[in-house]
């Protein structure tokens, strides 16, 4: 198997991470690799927020925000994945422009789905683990607000990121020949 056969096929979502920091400038310059993904005109349809160090608060504040019930409380098992938040080292929040034209956002949607799947391989080959979250709060307009996702624009995944503490085992995956209609005639 060449390497980035193998590197396609070991990458893991990884929710366990230890507490190491991992470098800003490293995130950036995965990014900056990442950004040669498919992408229709090169209109380059993303932004990035990075929440490192003390500005993950904000990002669990968000969260803990958009939980809250009607009476104002947060539930429990909120307050638990806020601490869990807390104790991964970076969040990665993808953020792409509505466009209005549906062959436009497609292929928006598109060119940043293949950006952030560069970006999970070039990361993982530096060691670098990560999970791409597109959780139900993500389209809190509470949470949306509250790091500044404008009106016209979608959150397309979150990716909490860090060093590996567990590496999952591979699961299986279905045959393509069973997913493919050959049509040759």
């Amino acid at each position: 198997m060449n390497p980035i056969d193998q590197l396609i096929v070991e990458r893991r979502s990884i929710k366990k991470f230890k507490p190491d920091a991992v470098d800003v400038e490293e995130i950036i310059d995965l990014l900056n690799i990442a950004k040669w993904a498919p992408n229709h005109k090169v209109n380059e349809p993303w932004r990035f927020q990075l929440y490192a160090g003390a500005g993950k608060e904000k990002f669990v504040q968000a969260f803990l925000d958009s939980m809250k019930t009607p009476d104002g409380d947060i539930p429990q098992k909120a307050l638990n994945k806020a601490q869990y938040f807390r104790d991964i080292p970076l969040h990665l929040v993808a953020i792409m422009p509505v466009d209005p034209r549906q062959r436009r956002f497609d292929e928006d949607y598109g060119a940043l789905s293949s950006m952030l799947q560069n970006f999970q391989l070039a990361a993982w080959q530096r060691g670098i683990g990560m999970i791409w979250r597109s959780n139900d709060w993500i389209y809190s307009p509470v949470f949306r607000e509250a790091i500044g996702v404008q009106p016209g624009e979608k959150i397309v995944a979150t990716m909490m990121m860090g060093y590996p503490a567990h590496v999952p085992e591979k699961q299986a995956r279905t045959d393509i020949r069973e997913k493919l209609e050959i049509i040759d005639q």
